[in-house]
């Protein structure tokens, strides 16, 4: 019998905490405004996660965790687009490009951040499904929840004061006239630079975080972080269609075409002799 509910009376963390204890196995499908993410766990661990909106795909995982770059991504989708992601795997380790434990990691810390998008919702419905297992074409890995359950829980509370701060997304951004702070004395992630790159009264700030690829936390932390130092303030975002990028800003690391040429010659070479 699957159990049905809205998260607005049965938070995730509760979710989560159920399937740990009780070593589920089963999907978990949640959906709100027209977002749906999928979830499987085997024995009460996640296995598997997948986001309607994003290409799930071995190729597209790799390239997000930047193992290989934008012309490998082209390579691999042409040439191997009938592989399974578990025969992509294989292809990538047996041709000395990759090694097993990147496959693994890369792909683990992607279905975890999927996992924890949900971290942030608070309405939207959900239905788990009992002994329902991952598609057997996809990679999946054995991870604990104990660890995601607390942060989960202490997200909740973050979220909660950053939604305070920063009620809405469709805000824009400003540098102040008079900074308290010397923006380039700060010492930045890369994450905080992309951001800085965008900020501009005709960005709105959900318009950033999709073009620098955050979730609604990250940015929001990233946001309360300059609001903060008194580099920046909220504003109601000017009309304009495309994202304007500051080009006197620092440019985000473009990695060479070129990397890793032979590698990636021969991994066609095996492609194209299957």
């Amino acid at each position: 019998m699957a159990l049905k509910g809205n998260l607005s009376n049965f938070t995730i963390t509760q979710l989560l905490n159920l399937i740990n204890l009780a070593k589920k196995n089963g999907s978990l499908i949640l959906e709100r405004s027209g977002d749906k993410i999928e979830i499987y766990f085997k024995n009460g661990k996640l296995a598997y996660s997948k986001d309607q909106k994003r290409d799930n795909s071995l190729i597209n995982i790799l390239f997000y965790s930047k193992l290989i770059t934008s012309n490998q991504k082209k390579i691999f989708t042409q040439n191997a687009a009938s592989m399974t992601d578990k025969e992509l795997g294989l292809l990538l380790i047996n041709a000395d490009y990759l090694h097993q434990e990147e496959i693994i990691t890369c792909v683990q810390t992607y279905y975890m951040s999927i996992l924890k998008q949900l971290f942030t919702w608070n309405d939207g419905v959900f239905r788990f499904d009992t002994d329902i297992l991952p598609p057997n074409d996809k990679i999946t890995v054995s991870v604990n929840l104990e660890n995601m359950i607390l942060e989960s829980s202490r997200r909740m509370q973050e979220w909660e004061k950053l939604n305070d701060e920063i009620p809405s997304l469709e805000m824009a951004l400003k540098f102040v006239d008079r900074p308290t702070t010397n923006i380039r004395s700060l010492k930045l992630s890369s994450k905080e630079w992309r951001v800085i790159s965008y900020v501009n009264p005709k960005n709105s700030i959900q318009q950033i975080a999709h073009t620098t690829h955050l979730s609604e936390l990250e940015i929001r932390r990233i946001v309360y972080g300059f609001l903060q130092a008194g580099i920046v303030e909220l504003i109601r975002p000017t009309s304009m269609k495309h994202l304007s990028y500051e080009s006197s800003r620092i440019r985000a690391h473009q990695t060479s075409p070129e990397q890793q040429k032979s590698l990636i010659n021969k991994i066609i070479d095996r492609i194209r002799s299957h």
